[in-house]
């Protein structure tokens, strides 16, 4: 059978399991393990399954096991680790709590400091969607209660969720790492400054739309707050900060690696939490098992998406789709554009880290044959999966929040308010891809 075709029918039918809802690891390894077998067992022109077999195996096994030996896989449950303690504890809340403080006198800041919130629990868990969640609880009710428009209420904090894909530490620029074979370090960096710009892109949209419409956003009856609680509060977000600036600085000033930072600030994290007593046994054992069942679904479809990698490559279908681009000799800002075009398509239906283990290995190659930046390219694809957990039909994150607040806030109103926040995320995409300088400047300055 023709290697091309075998490829492209496997891609194929992978879209319409995952269009079935098959778990995106089920779907990946059957479809690598059968169109592996296929091609090898066609390989000679007759077909002959039992010869297959064991080259089939070799192939699949070895990148699985290459795969998950990987050093820099290591962080992820760090990392992941990290964000379960550090939410148990009270610390990813904290920044919340302080940027509530301070903005309690600014029409529309309880949203603001939501943002601030998300940016700042992203900071440390890295994750959009259990940022969404964990936010959800604590910001939406609050804003409710102060006669907040829910539609601004559930969109900033399903929006502030999304910087969890951006600001570092973020699994997918650690996935994206390893199958890129890309420094992680380099990827982190190349996160702040458009995480950050994120951040304020979103406080503007709260801004505005409270400025056109004061009653959004009122400020609250108890707003007045001493300098003491200023104080208090910015001193009890000590934790937060530090952590940040022990990942993003270490690696930064070349005092240790992604990985080693992922340590580190973990240990802190636990020392910080039993010092403090602010971190009891069974919150402990609870985040520990919600790092190994997180974990372990990761590394299932990463190991999944090794053995689909490998398949594809031995098909052969990512140079020809090169070669093919390259004799178009189409503009690179087209293909680009084209690209762009089908991460937000996906993104409106698919899961963020599916998409991208799917895509990457056609996707790179035609990337670099365009001579475009790999760390660049890495944090638009990043913020291109972001923008897909808020926008519809699917829209992840929206319905994360949709289930945190029930009945009190519709689904649509939810999706209705997004839409500002989806507009803002565009205008930053641009940027991005505009200004590559934006997402290249830390991590070519950083020390070697």
């Amino acid at each position: 059978m023709d290697p091309i075709l075998l490829g492209a029918a496997g891609f194929l039918v992978v879209l319409v399991l995952l269009a079935l809802r098959v778990p995106i690891a089920f779907a990946l390894a059957g479809m690598a393990t059968i169109c592996t077998l296929i091609f090898f067992a066609t390989k000679s022109g007759d077909f002959d399954l039992v010869r297959a077999f064991r080259p089939t195996t070799t192939l699949l096994f070895s990148n699985t096991f290459e795969l998950i030996h990987s050093y820099n896989l290591s962080m992820v449950p760090l990392f992941i680790a990290l964000g379960h303690v550090a939410y148990r504890a009270g610390i990813t809340t904290d920044i919340y709590h302080a940027a509530r403080i301070w903005l309690a006198r600014v029409p529309g800041g309880v949203a603001m400091a939501s943002v601030i919130g998300c940016g700042g629990f992203s900071a440390i868990t890295g994750s959009s969607v259990a940022c969404a969640s964990a936010m959800g609880r604590i910001c939406v009710p609050e804003m409710l209660r102060f006669k907040y428009d829910p539609r601004l209420a559930t969109s900033s904090v399903a929006a502030g969720g999304t910087l969890g894909s951006l600001i570092p530490p973020s699994v997918l620029f650690i996935i994206y790492g390893i199958f890129t074979e890309t420094s992680i370090n380099k990827l982190f960096l190349a996160g702040v400054i458009p995480g950050l710009l994120s951040l304020a892109g979103f406080v503007l949209v709260i801004y505005i739309w409270v400025k056109r419409d004061p009653s959004a956003g009122p400020t609250p009856d108890e707003s007045e707050v001493s300098g003491g609680q200023r104080s208090s509060a910015a001193l009890k977000a000590w934790p937060a900060l530090l952590l940040f600036v022990i990942v993003i600085g270490g690696i930064y000033g070349g005092i240790f690696t992604a990985t080693e930072a992922a340590a580190i600030s973990l240990s802190i994290t636990l020392l910080v939490s039993v010092l403090q007593r602010r971190l009891s046994f069974a919150d402990f054992k609870t985040a520990m098992w919600e790092t190994v069942t997180q974990t372990s679904a990761i590394f299932f479809i990463a190991a999944s998406a090794k053995m689909f990698v490998a398949f594809i490559a031995l098909t052969g279908i990512a140079p020809t789709l090169v070669a093919s681009v390259e004799a178009a000799q189409l503009a690179p800002w087209l293909v680009l554009a084209a690209i762009v075009a089908i991460y937000l398509v996906m993104g409106m239906f698919l899961d963020p880290l599916g998409i991208m283990v799917l895509t990457l290995p056609f996707m790179v190659p035609l990337v670099e044959g365009m001579g475009l930046d790999i760390i660049w390219f890495g944090v638009v694809v990043v913020k291109l999966l972001e923008i897909g957990l808020i926008t519809p039909p699917v829209g992840l994150n929206v319905f994360v929040i949709s289930s945190v607040v029930g009945s009190q806030v519709a689904l649509e109103k939810i999706f209705a308010g997004i839409l500002r926040f989806l507009a803002m995320d565009v205008i930053v995409l641009a940027l991005l891809v505009a200004f590559p300088v934006l997402s290249l400047l830390l991590p070519n300055s950083m020390w070697q």
